[in-house]
């Protein structure tokens, strides 16, 4: 028979880490960071006109905007928004933003 391994304590917090990390929620958990974020990252202006909805698997972020010529404006400024979404986030980086209008 083979003794059982012995095993040092492991604290909870760093189990849960290494759980993440080895599951990729890790990366999930910090790309859905950027929607309780939003005000703080676009600013006060863009964020009253625009409500983030999810993040996908793949990076993609979903944001409902109140009107059309705020569409076409943010879809200008997208690369500058990506910069303010991913400036500092290693893991969990957003690749791209799908406006949507709403209704």
């Amino acid at each position: 028979m083979s003794e059982p391994k012995s095993r040092r304590p492991v604290a909870v917090r760093e189990a849960l880490q290494s759980y993440l990390a080895r599951t990729g929620l890790e990366r999930r958990i910090a790309q859905a960071q950027v929607v309780p974020e939003w005000p703080r990252l676009v600013g006060p202006q863009i964020a009253t006109v625009t409500a983030p909805e999810s993040v996908t698997a793949d990076g993609t972020l979903f944001v409902r905007v109140a009107t059309s010529a705020w569409m076409t404006e943010l879809q200008l400024m997208t690369p500058e928004i990506m910069a303010r979404l991913n400036a500092g986030r290693g893991t969990g980086r957003i690749k791209t933003i799908r406006w949507l209008l709403s209704r």
